[in-house]
């Protein structure tokens, strides 16, 4: 595989720097009884913006290999925490304790695991189909709705959400809680990001893109199982993004 030195160098300081935010995260949860919903966002931010932030240090080519070894990386990280591994390894477990929300248990990494899963095998067509017509940079609107939106959505829902509304999960019968003005959070940010993409669409495109991609990938965020979003909103994106290049 066509892997460069820098690739694995950016990747090198990249995961050393989320070990650490995760291990100083899993102490505030441990030792100042700080809220997991807080610190698992912290850990998103830095899982989706790290990588960018670096890049302007160690830049190198992407291509099908790195995106490749990404997911293989993705996926050996999170081995680091299964049970067996994290009870042997403190520094592990006081990791895991930053984003294990106690009503996700025992489910934690299996909704993890399997939304990554399912978040790739969307992605990786879409990437393809984008790459092909050359509409590959809106590609990031879906990205920020994702990274952003849905990342702000539920420090901001517990923090302000007074008014709220129920969400089933997979593999349980468990109703869970998210708020209006969460859902408020990722239709800004998806607003957000087509006017910072504004050039990349024709007129026509870009006014259909304001009507319609806000209030579906929002309604994608609410209705998908807990955890579980990111699949959702990227396949819901992707597909409308799809269906307006064709506006023309």
């Amino acid at each position: 595989m066509n892997i460069p030195i820098e690739y694995w160098l950016h990747h090198a300081v990249f995961y050393a720097l989320l070990f650490l935010i995760q291990y100083l995260n899993g102490l505030l949860v441990i030792y100042r009884d700080l809220k997991v919903n807080y610190t698992r966002k912290i850990n998103h931010f830095a899982f989706f913006f790290l990588p960018v932030f670096l890049l302007s240090v160690i830049e190198y080519s992407y291509n099908a290999a790195t995106f490749f070894m990404d997911m293989v990386c993705v996926f050996i990280f999170l081995a680091c925490f299964i049970t067996p591994v994290r009870n042997r390894i403190k520094p592990l477990f006081i990791m895991f304790r930053s984003f294990d929300r106690p009503e996700d248990r025992p489910l934690t990494l299996t909704w993890l695991y399997t939304q990554f899963i399912a978040s790739y095998a969307v992605l990786i067509p879409l990437l393809m189909y984008f790459e092909s017509h050359d509409m590959l940079p809106l590609i990031m609107v879906i990205i920020i709705a994702n990274g952003v939106g849905d990342g702000l959505a539920e420090p901001i829902g517990i923090r302000y959400g007074k008014r709220k509304y129920t969400t089933y999960a997979l593999f349980t019968r468990k109703k869970y809680v998210r708020s209006y003005i969460g859902s408020a959070c990722v239709f800004l940010t998806t607003l957000i990001a087509i006017a910072a993409f504004q050039q990349h669409f024709t007129f026509a495109q870009f006014i259909v893109a304001l009507l319609t991609l806000p209030i579906l990938i929002t309604l994608a965020e609410a209705f998908s199982p807990h955890t579980w979003d990111s699949p959702l909103i990227y396949g819901v994106g992707g597909i409308t993004m799809i269906g307006i290049s064709f506006l023309g």
